[in-house]
């Protein structure tokens, strides 16, 4: 017999990413363009109970149209977040090619892009144990969904972008993995 997946609750989902995003993305100012959204309340967070790929695709689709036909003032951003889907990143980042054509049968190229984070992302070419992957690790298997233009705005008023990248991984190699670990259990303030 195979062993049986827990169930786990859309409550504990979003809390989990919650956690994630106030206490790494936000607080550790991993980026620092999430604040001012997820504070204004513009960051949807959908959790996808597709049971196949077909049906996340679906999710994606709606997801989608839900951004081209809302103001930026209401949704800005969305995470698109599967719990149990995709257990393997590299059938994630596979995954990522389709996401990039259904971007482009929306005619969404150049208007959305779609950044992923997963629990297992890997960069090539660094240690396994590196903790420069922690940059795109999240809780569960995520696509974020960034409008270009807020993205844009947000990059012309905060200068050179080159150097986020790099201040996070030397921040996350100052961290460690046990600190990261207690930071993303910790209750948000």
């Amino acid at each position: 017999m195979s062993p049986v997946t827990p169930l786990i609750s859309d409550e504990d989902v979003l809390a989990a990413t919650r956690r994630w995003l106030e206490n790494a993305v936000i607080g550790l100012n991993l980026c620092p363009f999430a604040k001012s959204v997820y504070v204004k309340n513009q960051v949807r967070l959908v959790v996808s109970h597709a049971k196949h790929l077909d049906g996340f695709l679906e999710d994606l689709d709606r997801e989608l149209e839900l951004l081209k036909s809302t103001p930026a003032e209401e949704v800005d951003t969305t995470l698109l977040i599967h719990p149990s889907l995709f257990p393997d990143f590299l059938v994630f980042n596979d995954f990522l090619d389709i996401a990039d054509q259904v971007l482009a049968e929306h005619e969404l190229e150049g208007v959305v892009q779609i950044a992923p984070f997963h629990p297992a992302f890997s960069f090539e070419g660094e240690a396994e144990d590196d903790m420069s992957h922690y940059t795109n690790r999240s809780p569960y298997p995520t696509l974020h969904l960034l409008r270009e233009d807020s993205l844009a705005r947000a990059i012309a008023s905060y200068g050179d972008t080159d150097v986020i990248y790099q201040r996070n991984i030397v921040q996350l190699r100052e961290l460690g993995h046990d600190a990261w670990v207690r930071l993303l259990s910790a209750v948000p303030k």
